[in-house]
């Protein structure tokens, strides 16, 4: 199958004079998102070779810390949508969901219930 067209996506990072990150924009122009404003992105390649995950994590030296526990969270339930989605894994994800309401509990960002 050969490649029919490419697709950019752009993260862009301004650093203090310490290098910590003060502002992070990001552009998809074929999705009609340019320079918007973010607080917080994680990025996982897999590497198939190494059969391992590489990451980059950035956040804002402003990110409140109750945003920063709501985005893991809701980080945590995508990957559980993910795994039943892609991967066919209803029963995984069922289970990952289960950890993510728990997690959510205890920092509390959700209600228990």
């Amino acid at each position: 199958m050969a490649v029919k067209h490419l697709s950019d996506i752009t993260i862009n990072v301004g650093l203090d004079e310490n290098r910590v990150p003060e502002e992070i924009t990001w552009s998809a122009p074929d999705s009609g998102v340019e320079k918007s404003k973010t607080k917080a992105t994680m990025i996982s390649i897999w590497d198939e070779k190494a059969q391992e995950t590489l990451r980059i994590d950035l956040w804002t030296k402003d990110m409140p810390l109750d945003q920063m526990k709501k985005y893991i969270h809701q980080n945590i339930v995508a990957m559980a949508d993910t795994l039943e989605r892609a991967g066919g894994e209803g029963e995984f994800a069922k289970e990952l969901r289960a950890y993510a309401v728990d997690l959510g509990e205890k920092m509390n960002i959700l209600k228990r219930g």
